[in-house]
């Protein structure tokens, strides 16, 4: 499976940077710092899943929580601001394109599975729905226990998270689901959703997970002391990256605003500016 996954990234890897050489749209280079951040995306998942992480993650709930928050909070973020789109379908060879892409792409279906996906509601519903299910001791037991599960677990985080991130994050050539003004707040409530279950376990009295009582005893681990940090690392640095990012969508607020703003006064100049008549 690791060597599935790496070969995976450094074909992904390959096709974004053939395609970011020849994405010139408007006839200017790609930018390198889109570049840079989703390389940074695919680190992150490459550290949360081919990394020693991955094998202390079955031993360590604090592991674990560490490979969660890097596939849903720093590695979904990251590469939507990479704005793979363009580079990847550029890189791709032209007959996969025309003959498997486009069609795919034209699908009815498809475009409104996307678009019923991406709306915020339902993004933030499967998002935190699935952050609690997966956390119920006998969903995370079963993940523990089987290493199917564990994957589709690991897809859902990244997939749900691509999908809540897109919201607040135009994933572009596409834009957010919502306009500035919601950003915020609907990052204030999806994060509040988070840090709640990150104090649920940080300050909980009692292990929620048998197979780590006994995996963390064998490293010399207190298995409630190991869940009470897992809590805390979903609980504060969840926060702060929520912080980050609405401190960000707000200054994005601002300039939007201003530019509006500009473009409005451009236009009232240019039509007081017209000789009286001149529109008809």
């Amino acid at each position: 499976m690791n060597l599935v996954l790496a070969i995976s990234f450094g074909l992904i890897a390959a096709l974004y940077l053939d395609g970011a050489q020849s994405s010139r749209p408007g006839g200017h280079p790609w930018p390198a710092w889109r570049s840079a951040l989703f390389f940074m995306g695919l680190a992150a998942i490459g550290a949360a899943l081919l990394s020693p992480i991955d094998a202390l993650a079955s031993q360590l709930f604090s592991v674990h929580m560490i490979q969660h928050m890097l596939l849903m909070s720093i590695a979904a973020p990251l590469l939507l601001l990479g704005a793979p789109v363009r580079p990847l379908l550029r890189g791709l060879p032209r007959w996969s394109r025309v003959h498997l892409v486009r069609p795919i792409a034209r699908s009815g279906a498809l475009r409104g599975l996307l678009h019923i996906l991406r709306h915020p509601l339902v993004a933030g519903a499967l998002f935190l729905g699935g952050l609690y299910a997966w956390h119920a001791p006998p969903a995370y037991e079963a993940a523990l226990l089987d290493q199917k599960v564990h994957d589709i677990e690991h897809l859902w985080f990244l997939v749900t998270a691509l999908l809540f991130w897109s919201c607040v994050i135009d994933p572009e050539p596409f834009h957010a689901t919502l306009g500035y003004g919601m950003r915020i707040p609907y990052l204030a409530i999806v994060g509040a959703g988070q840090s709640l279950l990150g104090a649920l376990l940080a300050l909980s009295s009692r292990p929620f997970y048998p197979t780590y009582t006994l995996t963390a005893a064998a490293l010399g681990v207190d298995a409630l002391t190991d869940q009470r940090v897992g809590g805390s690392i979903m609980w504060a640095p969840g926060d702060i990256i929520v912080f980050v990012a609405a401190s960000i969508v707000f200054f994005q607020w601002l300039d939007h605003e201003e530019r509006d703003q500009l473009e409005r006064e451009r236009k009232a100049r240019v039509g007081a500016s017209r000789p009286a008549g001149a529109s008809r």
